[in-house]
């Protein structure tokens, strides 16, 4: 039996998830290595839930040196098929301002040193990501931030390197580009989580308005201004989404390898077989 089928990382601000019964921490060990840190396991109401703090607790990994693999690995171990990714970002847009949660449906990855895939030696995937948003949780997860947030239910984010904050010419390029927010920690989970056939969706809530608004600059000082707020309304938001969850996913997150393998079966190694397999068993 699943140890939980939907879960949550928290990004920066949100290392824990209040209300959750029958608590207990998991240290799962991956052949990607350790995870962030310890994975909560509990309850939200009647149904069992997961929760990972993305950057550690007390905010210790930085975005380029997270274990994303291992994250995504050590997820998909413990039955997770829905993930949820609280992200604090940058608005890009007109109309978008500090405190607004944004669902975005579509990204531009403007990372340069992450291994954005399971598939690196020994087998090869290709993965459709023309959305790379879940379809299905998307749209439910805006509905659950809308009462507590003025709530954009759709958009871009660029996700950049970091850990520095972007220049006043980059921020205006973001903006050509037509980016809604940017953000520096949706890639790779995005796509690892698509290799694992897990959903994924971001609850995106807006601390700042990057680089690009004449007079004001990011900085740790002002998104520290919003940023409890943010956390107040992720907090709420994912506890209403949780009974709003449909037993079983209509969405194709779950079939995403089923044509993207292309490696000869015979070529595949027993080692890479072991190493992949909570991936990729079903299809061998």
């Amino acid at each position: 039996m699943a140890d939980a089928k939907i879960a949550f990382i928290g990004g920066t601000g949100l290392y824990d998830l209040e209300g959750l019964e029958d608590a207990r921490d998991v240290r799962v060990s991956t052949p990607f290595g350790d995870p962030s840190d310890a994975i909560v396991l509990g309850r939200l109401g009647d149904t069992k839930v997961a929760f990972l703090p993305r950057h550690g607790k007390g905010h210790q990994v930085s975005p380029t040196g997270l274990p994303a693999r291992a994250n995504i690995y050590a997820l998909k171990t413990l039955g997770v098929e829905r993930i949820v990714s609280v992200n604090a970002v940058g608005g890009l847009a007109e109309d978008v301002e500090p405190r607004d949660a944004v669902i975005p449906d579509q990204l531009i990855d403007r990372t340069r040193q992450r291994v954005s895939t399971f598939f690196d030696a020994g087998l090869v995937a290709y993965i459709g990501f023309a959305d790379p948003f879940c379809q299905e949780l998307s749209p439910l997860l805006a509905d659950a931030a809308r009462p507590y947030a003025r709530t954009h239910t759709s958009g871009t984010m660029v996700v950049m390197e970091g850990p520095a904050f972007s220049t006043r010419a980059e921020s205006k390029m973001y903006r050509a580009w037509g980016g809604t927010v940017v953000g520096m920690t949706v890639l790779p989970e995005a796509k690892l989580a698509r290799e694992a056939e897990i959903c994924y969706s971001s609850l995106s809530l807006v601390t700042d308005r990057d680089s690009w608004h004449e007079g004001e600059a990011v900085s740790v000082k002002t998104i520290v201004d919003h940023l409890d707020a943010n956390v107040a309304v992720a907090k709420k938001t994912l506890s209403d989404l949780v009974p709003m969850l449909p037993d079983t996913r209509g969405c194709e997150c779950g079939s995403a390898l089923s044509s993207a393998i292309i490696t000869s079966r015979d070529k595949i190694s027993a080692q890479t077989r072991t190493r992949l397999g909570p991936i990729i068993d079903k299809y061998l």
